[in-house]
C-alpha cells in the first residue's frame, strides 16, 4: 500500500547515549501541541521511544507479538498502535533476541505491517527513532527502503558523538540518490562542551547542512523522564519546553534538506584539535580505533 506524499517521514538518528528518544519525544510533543498529528514508529530493540508519550516502561512490540502469534499478519493494529499524550499515536517495531537476526528486517516488517493496516492514514508526520549509528545496515533499513525521507541528526560536542553524525552522514548520502533520502540538520543536545554551538555551526556547514537547534542541557528534561513523561507535560511553562517548541516550529517549517557532505577523518580530527576537543595521542587512538571497527563492520556485510 502507498503512503501519502503529503506525509513527511522524519527520523531521529545519533550515537548511542546522545538523547534521541529523549530529544524526539520532546520535540514529537511540542510538534502535536501546534496541531500536527504524529505517529512515531520506534525502531530500537529496547523499545523506549514512546515510553514518555505512554507514561510506561516498554510498549509491547510489533515483532514481540508477532513471535507469539506465528506470524505478523495475525496482528491487528490496535493491539500494537497505542494512543498518548496529546494523542500521538506510537508502535514499538521490537527486534530479535541479542545475538540472533538482524534487526533492520524486523523494522521493515513492522513498518510494512502499520502501512498495510491504516496506521498512516490521517497524520501529518510518521516519526522514525532509530538506534546508534549506520554503521549496521539493518538500522539504515528506514533509509535504505526509502521509508524516512527526512533525517535529524541528534549530536553534541563531544567527540565520538561528533564522529557518529559524520558517518550517518555518509550513511545518508549512500542513499539519497537513489531513495531521495534528505538531511534535515544537526540537533545539538548540549553536553557543556567549550565553545559548544560554534563547534557544531562549523561542522554542520561542512557536511552541507544547518545546526536547526541547541538544546541546552536543563535537569528539568530528568525530572520529567523519571516520572516518564514529557518537559511539554509536566513542565509545559518551562524554559526547556519553550527549547522544545522552537525546535518543533523549526522543523514543521523546514525547507532546508539537502545531500550530506560527509568529511574524511583527518578533516574531522582536524576541527576537533582546532577547537581543542582533540589533544591526547588517547583520544586521537579512540577516534582511529572507531573508525577502524566501522570499516570493519562495513567489510563484513
Amino acid at each position: 500500500m502507498s503512503v501519502d506524499e503529503r506525509i513527511r517521514q522524519i527520523a531521529f538518528y545519533g550515537k548511542g547515549g546522545i538523547g534521541k528518544s529523549t530529544t524526539s519525544q520532546n520535540t514529537l510533543a511540542a510538534m502535536a501541541e501546534m496541531g500536527q498529528r504524529i505517529l512515531i514508529v520506534g525502531c530500537d530493540p529496547k523499545a523506549d521511544s514512546t515510553r514518555l508519550m505512554l507514561h510506561s516502561k516498554a510498549q509491547t512490540t510489533v515483532l514481540h507479538l508477532a513471535a507469539e502469534r506465528g506470524a505478523v499478519e495475525d496482528l491487528e493494529l490496535e493491539e500494537v498502535m497505542l494512543t498518548g499524550f496529546r494523542g500521538v499515536r506510537c508502535v514499538e517495531s521490537g527486534g530479535p533476541e541479542p545475538g540472533v537476526g538482524c534487526a533492520g528486517r524486523g523494522i521493515i516488517t513492522a513498518i510494512n505491517f502499520l502501512e498495510e493496516n491504516g496506521a498512516y492514514q490521517d497524520v501529518d508526520f510518521v516519526s522514525y527513532d532509530v538506534l546508534g549509528d549506520v554503521v549496521c545496515g539493518g538500522f539504515a533499513m528506514p533509509i535504505r527502503e526509502g521509508k524516512a525521507q527526512e533525517i535529524y541528526i541528534v549530536t553534541s560536542g563531544e567527540m565520538m558523538a561528533m564522529y557518529a553524525a559524520n558517518n550517518i552522514a555518509r550513511g545518508i548520502l549512500k542513499y539519497a540518490h537513489t531513495g531521495g533520502v534528505r538531511l534535515g540538520g544537526l540537533i545539538c543536545n548540549s553536553r557543556k562542551v567549550d565553545r559548544e554551538i560554534e563547534l557544531i555551526e562549523t561542522l554542520a556547514e561542512r557536511l552541507n547542512t544547518q545546526m536547526i537547534h541547541f538544546v541546552p542541557r536543563d535537569n528539568i528534561v530528568q525530572h520529567a523522564e523519571l516520572r516518564r513523561m514529557t518537559v511539554n507535560e509536566y513542565a509545559p511553562d518551562s524554559n526547556q519546553g519553550n527549547e522544545y517548541r522552537a525546535l518543533a516550529k523549526k522543523i514543521i517549517n523546514n525547507d532546508k534538506l539537502t545531500i550530506p557532505t560527509p568529511i574524511e577523518m583527518d578533516e574531522l580530527e582536524a576541527l576537533l584539535i582546532e577547537f581543542g576537543i582533540l589533544e591526547s595521542d588517547e583520544e586521537a587512538e579512540k577516534l582511529i580505533a572507531a573508525e577502524a571497527a566501522a570499516k570493519a563492520a562495513a567489510g563484513a556485510k
